[in-house]
């Protein structure tokens, strides 16, 4: 048997027992597709990530990204972990500016920000917003989420799926307590996903409605076909929320600069997701950025 070593992180978050899981596996070389799928099964976390040398110019690093049932192409959470481990373990030296993860989508560049020569936040920056048709079946919607369909907003806010490289299927809800309340109903969850185009990997409810804790929005993440029930903070799918929130003008361009995500409360694992949207002179979406903090929980071996 041969000997891996991971480290242990939560995500989007600034203290231990928050925000969201990650195994990062150090040098994943001589491991094969399958065996790091049943890896990231056995870790059982959202997702495991393993670092492996860059395979293309301008890259620092090639990482491969699993959830207990999928490979995905790009992923937020375990970038953003990922640059906090490869920092810890000197693969990025102290005060460096800029890391290039070589992902199943292509290059994907991180912003470093450091603080003592300890690495304090990390950007990741993710590809233009691709936005779908609205989905005109409201009732629908309601009936996979066991709400309500007045929960399900006004058609200012539309039912959409918006991609910035994983598409997923946006659900504004009207109050925290819809989106705490709803849940998956497995069947016509399954038909809802199964009739969007393109097909969304999860469901991604929110609402802007206002808290004590200031956050931009409120929400949750359900993807049980990736063989994630409920994800306490999914950045790849908050670069798109940012966009839909700018299109829609839930948010103003300059408010869009500076907004964080709220996710995970229901479970019990608060993750604060920073999401920056940036303008050019005519108002389009120019950059799509989504950042955040990792605080490393533990580290261990797995013997293969």
């Amino acid at each position: 048997m041969r000997s891996y070593r991971y480290l242990q992180y939560d995500v989007f978050t600034d203290h231990l027992f928050g925000g969201n899981q990650l195994a990062v596996f150090l040098d994943g070389r001589g491991l094969s597709t399958e065996t790091m799928q049943a890896i990231a099964k056995e870790m059982n976390f959202s997702e495991t990530t393993f670092v492996l040398p860059p395979e293309s110019a301008g890259t620092d690093v090639r990482m491969r990204i699993f959830t207990p049932g999928h490979e995905l192409p790009i992923a937020g959470h375990p970038t953003i972990g990922s640059t906090f481990a490869l920092a810890r373990t000197g693969v990025v030296d102290p005060g460096r500016e800029r890391v290039v993860f070589g992902l199943g989508i292509g290059p994907v560049p991180v912003s470093l920000t450091w603080n003592d020569g300890e690495l304090g936040f990390a950007w990741m920056t993710q590809g233009q917003a691709v936005f779908g048709e609205p989905v005109t079946d409201r009732g629908a919607v309601a009936a996979a989420l066991s709400v309500q369909p007045s929960a399900v907003t006004a058609a200012t806010t539309p039912v959409q799926v918006v991609s910035c490289g994983v598409p997923f299927l946006f659900v504004p809800l009207t109050t925290r307590h819809a989106v705490d309340r709803a849940s998956v109903n497995r069947e016509p969850f399954g038909v809802l996903l199964q009739s969007m185009k393109p097909h969304p990997n999860g469901v991604f409810l929110f609402t802007p409605e206002p808290g004590a804790d200031h956050a931009t929005v409120y929400s949750r993440m359900f993807a049980p076909d990736l063989g994630v029930v409920e994800d306490p903070a999914t950045g790849v799918a908050s670069g798109p929320l940012g966009c839909y929130l700018l299109r829609h003008k839930i948010v103003t361009a300059e408010t869009a600069a500076h907004m964080v995500s709220l996710q995970g409360v229901k479970m019990g694992r608060p993750s604060h997701v920073h999401i920056a949207i940036g303008v050019n002179g005519a108002g389009e979406i120019a950059t799509v950025r989504v950042g955040g903090q990792a605080v490393l929980a533990g580290e261990g071996t797995l013997y293969v």
